[in-house]
C-alpha cells in the first residue's frame, strides 16, 4: 500500500485518539514519532528507546525525553487500507507504549498484544 507521510501521521494521531486518557495522562517525558523506515536490517513496526517508567529511580532527572518511534513504510508494507493502518498502527502504538510502563515482550504476548 502507498500512502503519504502526511496522511501516515494523521492515521497515527487517529491511533493516539484511541489510546484511553487515563494511560497517557501517565506517561512521562516521552514522545511519538514517524520515521520512515527503522535501522538498517531491523524488520520493526515500532520501537522504544528509553528508561521504562520501572526503571526511572531517584537519579533520573535531566535526561531527554524518552521516544516511541512508528515505523511507516514497514506498517504500509503490511497493510491494505486505511482502516488496516489505522489498526496496526494502534497495535504497534499500544505496544511501545507498553514497553514505557515497564511491560516486556513476552508479558504482552501472554496478554495478546505481540
Amino acid at each position: 500500500m502507498e500512502m503519504g507521510r502526511e496522511r501516515f501521521e494523521e492515521l497515527v494521531g487517529e491511533a493516539l485518539d484511541e489510546v484511553p486518557e487515563e494511560l497517557l495522562a501517565l506517561m512521562n517525558n516521552v514522545v511519538i514519532l514517524v520515521e520512515d523506515d527503522p535501522p538498517p536490517g531491523e524488520e520493526l513496526l515500532g520501537l522504544y528507546e528509553g528508561h521504562a517508567l520501572t526503571e526511572r529511580g531517584w537519579d533520573y532527572a535531566g535526561v531527554l525525553p524518552d521516544r516511541i518511534l512508528i515505523y511507516r513504510n514497514p506498517i504500509l508494507r503490511i497493510c491494505q487500507s486505511d482502516e488496516d493502518v489505522v489498526d496496526e498502527v494502534a497495535v504497534t502504538v499500544v505496544h511501545e507504549i507498553a514497553h514505557h510502563f515497564g511491560i516486556d515482550d513476552a508479558r504482552l504476548h501472554e496478554l495478546g498484544w505481540g
